[in-house]
């Protein structure tokens, strides 16, 4: 897999397998216009990078939505053509909230397409300490919104007791500020009835969540280039 800097890497082969699709969805992707052309390289053989990958991750999402595909092309269409996959990725967050949770059951190998990678025993047991996955008899019960950065981040490397603190500073404080946006949301909903106030919170919840992203990020950058001279401003 590839960074945002890096060469293009994966062949189409490479690219469906890590997306979890075939070869000929990622060929039809390509002919609706859906993913970017790949990098010619010797012998005119194609090579794909990281913003396919997160572009092949955010048209599931949009599937997984019930979007038709027409309604992704427009989705896609109104998307900067020279999105990193770093901002990609923001998207599909922001997509992925509009969602309710989606844990289901599977076995070993529905688990496997899921992550569109081989997995080994260790992999799971990562996996499993990160709450993205639950062994459940010969099966596993697994939060598909979550499995996909769960198999990313087997490729950090950072150790796992790194990755778990790292996860349980972000509950904590995405926790404090959910509680304290409801807080502030309450008073303009008290003298709404049960209907508003459901429909309100479906379209705010995209925003709130796009607008915390947007800020970690900057955020993030900010302490990045106090750590790292050189770090490119938000």
């Amino acid at each position: 897999m590839t960074t945002d800097t890096e060469e293009p890497t994966l062949t189409i082969d490479e690219l469906a397998a890590r997306a979890g699709v075939t070869v000929r969805t990622v060929r039809f992707y390509g002919t609706k216009g859906l993913l970017p052309p790949p990098v010619l390289g010797p012998r005119r053989v194609g090579h794909y990078g990281g913003e396919h990958l997160a572009r092949l991750a955010l048209i599931e999402e949009l599937q997984h939505q019930g979007m038709t595909l027409a309604a992704i092309e427009r989705y896609l269409r109104r998307l900067p053509a020279d999105l990193s996959a770093h901002d990609l990725a923001l998207h599909r967050a922001v997509v992925a909230s509009w969602a309710p949770d989606a844990v289901e059951t599977v076995s070993r190998e529905e688990l496997r397409r899921r992550a569109g990678r081989p997995l080994a025993e260790e992999d799971v047991d990562r996996l499993v300490a990160m709450d993205v996955v639950e062994r459940a008899g010969d099966g596993y019960r697994v939060d598909l919104g979550l499995l996909r950065l769960g198999v990313e981040l087997l490729d950090v490397p950072l150790a796992q007791e790194s990755i778990l603190a790292a996860r349980n500073v972000l509950l904590e404080h995405s926790r404090a500020a959910a509680h304290e946006l409801s807080q502030l949301l309450r008073g303009e909903v008290s003298e709404r009835d049960a209907r508003a106030v459901k429909s309100l919170s479906a379209h705010m919840q995209p925003l709130i969540v796009q607008a915390l992203l947007t800020t970690f990020q900057r955020s993030l950058r900010q302490e990045l280039r106090e750590w790292l001279p050189g770090t490119p401003p938000a």
